[in-house]
């Protein structure tokens, strides 16, 4: 069996202990960026199966900037992103209509912040499963 593996890209350091723990569970090789540089850089060294990436970091947005970036580039442009965040706790803010859309918020799935272990997992297997399906 081919472990898949999952870039996590998220500046909440126990955030990302945490989900790291939950994707171990499942047996999943699982590598960490804490910022979206950091996270471009380990994208570049090791293209993993999926990605998890948040949507706020550092000075902004930045997980947007990660996803356009990404998605312009033929060598990512087809790897899965889970978007998760918690910008409508934090901000009161939301996206109006559909969240995903191509140019504006280029990733597979969106999710808010705090998701329970089990539905995160169920989220990552459905985008392998596409992914491996094309």
């Amino acid at each position: 069996m081919v472990t898949s593996s999952i870039l996590i890209i998220d500046d909440d350091p126990d955030f990302v202990q945490i989900t790291r723990m939950i994707l171990e569970t499942k047996q999943y090789k699982v590598s960490c960026a804490y910022n979206a540089d950091e996270g471009f850089a380990k994208l570049t060294e090791e293209v993993p199966d999926a990605i998890i990436l948040d949507i706020m970091m550092g000075r902004g947005a930045e997980g947007f900037i990660f996803a356009r970036k990404m998605r312009k580039d033929p060598r990512f442009a087809q790897i899965p992103i889970l978007m998760l965040t918690s910008m409508r706790e934090q901000t009161g803010f939301d996206f109006p209509g559909e969240r995903i859309h191509p140019k504006f918020l280029p990733v597979d799935e969106y999710i808010e912040k705090p998701i329970e272990p089990q539905p995160l997992l169920e989220k990552i297997e459905q985008l392998l499963a596409r992914k491996h399906a094309v």
